[in-house]
């Protein structure tokens, strides 16, 4: 059986479908799942623990067996804390087969054979009776079905489910209920997630103004959620609009409906602005009492809780369809419609006449003028960046002459526009896919250019002369930013589309940018570490074979690959200073041989290093560059600031993975690496001296 899987391609620009041998699905699933991160997580792992112990307990109390079902076992782990607290059997449901596996060999390695089965099927398959996978229905229902948003996983239809199948009436569930909160706030930065502000342009005849369509301006975007690290989101960067308010929240002992539905609340402003933005979060209740609480709860909610890192479950960012003016003391009200999977919001200025709950539709948001599918939401950022904005500008104004015949190449850019308001004889674009013409054309249009700079929907290489109306580009130009691009280097695709469309060059052509470098530098990691690194015992139970699991899925590849992470989410200091590894020089095509390099790079600052951060920098005109990366080392402890559009690519030294003793005595890094022209890979390999 063979697997295949998608995967962009940076020579081309395209996703292609590659043949993987059938095990490489299953090895990707589980060396970038999310397991390793929740066996860190102390603060669920003692609070399920403890949720559990109670609800054993109150079974025995009242005289019966304790029979617990838990969908969703993963590892394990909970059947094993509900078997060590005297539960009499478990039944632990896991759909993943090798995860199945691993729990079937952890859950003997610690003794529990007898007590607990491991079903490898998805719940709403399970059978119940004589002959079934259960005797009989639980009394005790523990699950661990959540993500970030509390019901992307399918929480709701597992767990309305197994009350109609699989657990007793009046059964006890750990945990016991799930409360969502939300806070209204004004934020410009989350807002330029969404919207495309207008963008200013200084023009010899006078400042230009681009906007956006119309139909982008009220358009409700995608329905996805946005899941931030939202506690390294500094107070600044918004303003608090409404108290904290419980919007939901769902009793997992009871039967649970999954059907779409509403709620809403009433809200009094504490300060006049403008709401954009509904900032969410949940905590969940492992006792009927409240008193074994697990919240995922803000910095400036909870000032003095001790912090809980944790990846797995973050803090959603909510976009409402346009900002609305709220006025201090005013009251307004804020409905969640929410479905089997996902949760949107919108804000009224009254109640409306009472409606029928029958009444109101409950449609999940689409977007409708299609940038939401061609940008995504760091783009979106990226492209409301004034600073960035400025250093195209002023590098195309040191290249573009009067005569200058312009071409881009980039998924959706607004540097055509730019080219033609300073001062490009005429412009086209090539655009990769039909959304990002239809997007630049709705673009063009409600600027009026639509007949001053030409779409052309064709590959780089399928370019011929009647595209370009036999005309030669002098200036060739590119962010460059394509929107299959997972790792940095990714967009190097723009040196490989330059080199297909060399013919339509003139032989003194300007290419912004001339040439790019990659970079990178050896970092410690505040927490990031710990979804690499391998856990050993949780909560006195071994885990090992998870580990190993891991291990092996991350050298499944000869070599280990680099991961890309938004680090401004996930602070680090840095060990040695930031080194310039290879460069890229765009004035020239792509040549046969591949680059590669290789040296160390000295360790400046005592520290663990947990593995190296690499990054572009583009090179536009003299003096000016973008990166998109490291925008400066702010302290001498070493704390970075990094590009907040971009994601950074991590490569985690196998110390992390083999979790060694690090020690703070390494002096230097040896590195080689090497950049494949014939697949537009990059591989390296590192060494701690």
């Amino acid at each position: 059986m063979k697997t295949f899987c998608g995967r962009a391609n940076p020579t081309t620009g395209a996703m292609e479908w590659l043949e993987e041998d059938e095990n490489y699905d299953y090895h990707q699933e589980i060396a970038r799942s999310r397991y390793a991160d929740m066996l860190h997580d102390k603060d669920r792992n003692t609070k399920y623990y403890q949720g559990i112990r109670a609800a054993v307990s109150r079974v025995k109390e009242r005289g019966e067996k304790a029979i617990v079902l838990d969908i969703g076992t993963g590892t394990g782990l909970l059947s094993m804390m509900a078997a060590s607290a005297g539960a009499d059997f478990c039944y632990a449901i896991e759909v993943f087969k090798p995860m199945a596996n691993a729990a079937v060999k952890i859950v003997e390695k610690n003794g529990f054979r007898d007590k607990i089965k491991v079903i490898n099927k998805h719940s709403t398959e399970v059978t119940v009776g004589p002959d079934g996978d259960m005797q009989c229905r639980a009394n005790i229902l523990v699950t661990e079905l959540f993500d970030t948003e509390l019901i992307g996983e399918g929480a709701l239809p597992t767990y309305e489910h197994a009350h109609k199948y699989l657990v007793q009436e009046g059964c006890e569930a750990v945990p016991h209920r799930a409360t969502v909160y939300v806070q209204l706030v004004e934020s410009k930065r989350m807002w330029s997630w969404s919207k495309l502000f207008p963008v200013h342009v200084e023009a010899e005849d006078g400042e230009k103004i681009i906007v956006s369509p119309s139909e982008m301006e009220n358009c409700p975007g995608v329905p996805s959620v946005c899941d931030i690290q939202l506690n390294q989101m500094p107070s600044s960067d918004f303003t608090v609009l409404s108290d904290v308010v419980t919007m939901f929240s769902v009793d997992f002992s009871k039967p649970v409906r999954s059907a779409p539905t509403y709620y809403r609340v009433q809200l009094e402003p504490v300060k006049s602005g403008k709401a954009q933005i509904v900032l969410s979060w949940w905590d969940i209740d492992m006792d009927p009492s409240g008193m074994i609480n697990c919240t995922m709860a803000p910095y400036w909610v909870k000032p003095t809780a001790a912090f809980q890192w944790r990846d797995h479950w973050m803090q959603c960012v909510y976009f409402l369809p346009n900002e609305e003016p709220v006025l201090q003391g005013e009251k307004v009200y804020l409905t969640a419609c929410r479905d089997e999977y996902s949760v949107w919001y919108k804000l009224q200025k009254d109640r409306g006449e009472e409606e029928k709950k029958s009444d109101v539709r409950v449609e999940s948001p689409v977007c409708r003028c299609q940038a939401h599918l061609l940008w995504n939401r760091p783009r979106f950022g990226q492209l409301n960046d004034q600073n960035r904005t400025h250093q195209y500008i002023q590098s195309l104004m040191k290249v573009l002459k009067t005569d200058s015949v312009c071409l881009c190449i980039s998924d959706g850019s607004l540097l055509p526009v730019l080219a033609h308001y300073l001062g490009a004889k005429q412009v086209f674009t090539l655009e990769n896919s039909a959304v990002s013409c239809s997007v630049m054309e709705k673009f063009f249009k409600a600027n009026h250019l639509e007949d001053k700079i030409k779409i052309i929907e064709a590959r780089p290489e399928l370019l011929t002369s009647s595209h370009l109306e036999d005309k030669k580009i002098s200036v060739l130009v590119g962010e460059p930013f394509f929107t299959t691009s997972l790792l940095p280097w990714h967009n190097l695709y723009f040196w490989y589309a330059r080199t297909a469309v060399t013919s339509h060059l003139t032989s003194n052509v300007t290419v912004l940018p001339q040439s790019a470098s990659l970079h990178m530098m050896i970092v410690e990691f505040q927490d990031l570490w710990r979804i690499r690194s391998p856990c050993g015992t949780c909560e006195g139970f071994d885990v090992r074979t998870m580990d190993d699991m891991i291990k092996n899925s991350l050298n499944f590849r000869e070599s280990k690959e680099a991961e890309p992470h938004p680090l401004w989410e996930y602070p680090c200091k840095s060990l040695s200073d930031p080194q310039e590894v290879l460069t890229f020089d765009f004035r020239k095509t792509v040549p046969q041989h591949c680059l590669s390099t290789e040296g160390s790079i000295k360790l400046l600052r005592k520290g663990k290093s947990h593995g190296a951060v690499l990054w572009m920098e583009y090179h536009l005109a003299a003096d000016i560059s973008v990166s998109t990366g490291l925008m400066q080392i702010s302290n001498e402890k070493g704390n970075c600031e990094w590009n907040p559009h971009c994601k950074q690519a991590v490569y985690f030294f196998s110390s992390v993975i083999e979790s060694e003793t690090l020690s703070d005595l390494s002096s230097a890094v040896t590195y080689a690496i090497n950049f494949d022209t014939k697949t537009g890979d990059i591989a390296m390999d590192f060494k701690l001296l």
